[in-house]
């Protein structure tokens, strides 16, 4: 019984040899026929490895006229302004309608008006004055008439006369009383007149200090005005803009005026006024080592024509830019092709690149200007460089490209990589 059972027990054991064999010779046969194929598989054209020049832009430069602008800002301010002093003293019997701030008079038109009764009667008085001094002077004359033919008829000549005798002093006296009585009323007459406020110029009413009711003496303030026929801005202007503006000396009549473009925020949106400098201050401001130039405004309210631009106003906040000289020959090139401090990037006419340092005249925000000359041909950069070399060639965005002069090609042959992959 043992021995037929541990049979059996081998025979189930044991695998035919062509099982454990036909896995491997499948994975061996697949093999050999991927090795097969791959090696009759047509080869991969060479092609060569082509480097080509950095792509740039250029721009052509020419030498022109440039009229500069100086950039500036400042704050509008009024070209008078008077602080008004009652010379008469008073109660304010009467004011304006427009007696307010903002309020706007004409040249001469009344504000107020002060009680003159004490004035009316100064008035009365001073005329009555002269008139007895005219009558005064009239009797005087008429004695001292008398008195000359008095002498006379005692056969002596006038020149011997004493003047007491040809009552000369009485009529002295009597023509200086005229005259103190003429000015007494005239005095009268510009006292009662003072009662009378009226705007020394066309004005706006800045401060008002007194109302009806209210009494006022003799030095008391009444009110601030400002003249409104033009504003002026006081721009500083930087010691390096100085010499590209038109600005005369002291002893020089002004010949040319310099055009300023007045800009202001106003409502939400940027307004324009025209503009012109009327002066120029003559001084360093000590602290901020900057010159002052005066722009003026003419009619700032637009009140004074038929003017349609919109108002500015006092003590708004502008900028303003200022036209200066014009200069020849100059080249004007873009802030952005500038590198660094003072070099820029050109091309010449094969293409090839040139680091060139220039001398700059002067800068703003978009441009710097140069009096330098470009080589000929050669053509601004305006495109950055990563690694720029001097001679390096470059490809021109735009242009036909051209193999000679355009592109630096190397031609490396590079075998083909065979991949084996799976199957």
């Amino acid at each position: 019984m043992f021995n037929k059972k541990s049979a059996t027990s081998s025979e189930r054991r044991m695998v035919p040899l062509r099982y454990v064999l036909t896995p491997f010779a499948i994975i061996f046969a697949a093999i050999i026929l991927l090795i097969i194929v791959s090696a009759l598989a047509p080869k991969p054209e060479k092609k060569p490895i082509v480097h080509k020049a950095p792509l740039v832009e250029v721009e052509n430069l020419k030498k022109e006229s440039i009229t500069f602008v100086i950039p500036s800002q400042g704050n509008i301010l009024p070209r008078t302004e008077t602080n008004l002093i009652a010379e008469v003293s008073g109660k304010v019997v009467s004011v304006s309608d427009k007696f307010k701030v903002g309020g706007y008079f004409l040249k001469g038109e009344q504000l107020l008006t002060l009680d003159d009764v004490d004035y009316q009667i100064a008035l009365i008085q001073a005329k009555a004055n002269l008139a007895n001094a005219k009558a005064n002077l009239v009797e005087q004359k008429a004695r001292a008439e008398q008195a000359e033919a008095e002498w006379l008829l005692s056969g002596e000549s006038l020149e011997n006369a004493p003047v007491l005798a040809l009552r000369i002093p009485n009529l002295q006296k009597a023509e200086a009383d005229l005259q103190a009585a003429e000015a007494n009323l005239k005095s009268a007459e510009i006292k009662l007149a003072r009662t009378k406020i009226t705007a020394p110029y066309d004005a706006m009413l800045q401060e008002k200090h007194v109302d009806i009711g209210q009494f006022v003496t003799m030095g008391a303030s009444i009110a601030k005005t400002f003249a409104i026929d033009y504003a002026e801005a006081r721009l500083p202007i930087k010691q390096r803009d100085v010499s590209f503006l038109e600005l005369p000396k002291i002893n020089q009549e002004k010949t040319k005026t310099a055009l300023v473009d007045i800009q202001s925020d106003m409502d939400g949106k940027i307004t324009h006024w025209p503009a012109k400098i009327t002066r120029y201050e003559g001084v360093v401001d000590s602290k901020s080592r900057v010159h002052y130039i005066i722009a003026q405004i003419d009619d700032p309210y637009a009140v004074l024509s038929n003017n349609t631009q919109q108002e500015i106003r006092m003590g708004a906040f502008i900028h303003a830019d200022i036209q200066g000289k014009t200069v020849d020959g100059v080249l004007a090139i873009p802030r952005a092709a500038l590198h660094g401090a003072d070099t820029i990037y050109t091309l010449d006419v094969t293409n090839k690149l040139h680091i060139q340092k220039i001398d700059l005249l002067r800068t703003d925000a978009s441009f710097v200007y140069s009096l330098d000359d470009l080589p000929f041909g050669h053509r601004l950069i305006t495109t950055m460089l990563e690694t720029p070399v001097e001679g390096m060639s470059l490809r021109v965005a735009g242009e036909q490209e051209n193999n000679k002069n355009e592109n630096l090609e190397e031609t490396i042959p590079k075998e083909n990589t065979e991949v084996i992959g799976e199957s």
